[in-house]
């Protein structure tokens, strides 16, 4: 493990000299501010992140926040080279404990184009095989490496979440369209719902079943506002906001469950590309692959199923409702 990261003590001293500050029109919809600054006559971004006004920080359960979390422990030093992680340094607010901020080169330029069209295949592949990357870099690895409780990560956007955000008087677009998706997934996909419902109320079997199979770090988010691809052909990767210890197909599973739409190949295509990486890099699949895999695929049901019901009943919950109830016998 590397020595730990120092934190900066406040807000206004990691920003200490900033000059030409904007704040920036992000499509994250967690509630967290970012502005554009200038240190030193070099582009920065700074992220704020105020559990007060972040209703993923409130969700993830982790005091300062995850990536702060995982920069004090060293564990951003330790990726692979694939990764382009572009923070250079964390501070928390000593005399508010609830807000921190990280500041990061400026990777805009870099990032996937906020747009609904499908990337390009040589890139989706890129990701796939640097996604395997991360995964074998820490692989069965003894480093402290859990931050997000896993029942925190799968439970992040369930109906207790919502509910909380209510309590809250939150006015947050996920937390609202969250507590409307999940009902309507017992009346448009009984058969998932059948499945999926009791695992979002007690994720416990799954949880169980998935500590079975190797671990690994996951990032939590592959969703592609969060990725890039910067000139020396790294994978830049964002917003930390649910990392630790988990099963790698996890990863793989939430990024075919939210960039469905953009995705360039057959989800079956993408599974297979990230295999044939991950075993490119010495990890042998063969004896937990199928298992792991298809409780990670039941798991992105258990995250979003909501967001595919709202959806109504089309090819998408359909491929991943035959998933979803394939799985259950492996709950045990």
């Amino acid at each position: 493990m590397t020595d730990p990261r120092p934190v900066v003590d406040s807000v206004a001293a990691l920003l200490d000299g900033a000059t030409e500050r904007a704040v920036l029109d992000a499509p994250g919809r967690s509630g967290a501010v970012l502005e554009r600054v200038r240190i030193g006559g070099r582009p920065y971004v700074v992220k704020y992140l105020d559990h007060d006004a972040d209703w993923s920080l409130r969700a993830a359960g982790v005091p300062g926040s995850p990536t702060l979390v995982l920069w004090q422990r060293g564990i951003l030093d330790l990726l692979p080279q694939e990764i382009a992680q572009p923070i250079v340094a964390v501070a928390r607010e000593r005399a508010r404990p609830t807000l921190s901020a990280v500041l990061m080169r400026d990777v805009g330029p870099w990032l996937v184009p906020a747009v609904d069209d499908p990337i390009g295949v040589e890139q989706n592949a890129r990701f796939l095989d640097h996604m395997a990357a991360l995964h074998a870099a820490f692989w069965e690895s003894d480093l402290d490496l859990d931050v997000v409780a896993p029942r925190d990560r799968y439970l992040e956007l369930s109906p207790r979440m919502a509910e909380a955000e209510a309590a809250r008087g939150s006015g947050h677009l996920v937390p609202g369209l969250v507590a409307q998706g999940w009902p309507r997934l017992e009346s448009v996909a009984p058969r998932a719902a059948a499945v999926v419902v009791p695992l979002v109320e007690e994720p416990g079997p799954l949880l169980a079943a998935l500590a079975g199979t190797p671990q690994t770090l996951v990032h939590g988010n592959w969703k592609l506002d969060n990725l890039g691809t910067d000139a020396a052909g790294r994978t830049v990767l964002l917003d930390w906001e649910t990392p630790g210890r988990g099963a790698g197909t996890a990863d793989l599973a939430w990024y075919l469950a939210i960039n469905c739409r953009r995705l360039p190949v057959s989800k079956e295509q993408a599974i297979v590309d990230y295999r044939t990486a991950l075993e490119r890099r010495g990890v042998a699949t063969e004896p937990w692959w199928e298992r792991q895999l298809a409780l990670a695929l039941l798991g992105a049901l258990v995250q979003f199923g909501w967001e595919k019901a709202l959806g109504g009943y089309d090819d998408e919950l359909a491929w991943w409702e035959e998933r979803a109830v394939r799985a259950a016998a492996l709950l045990g």
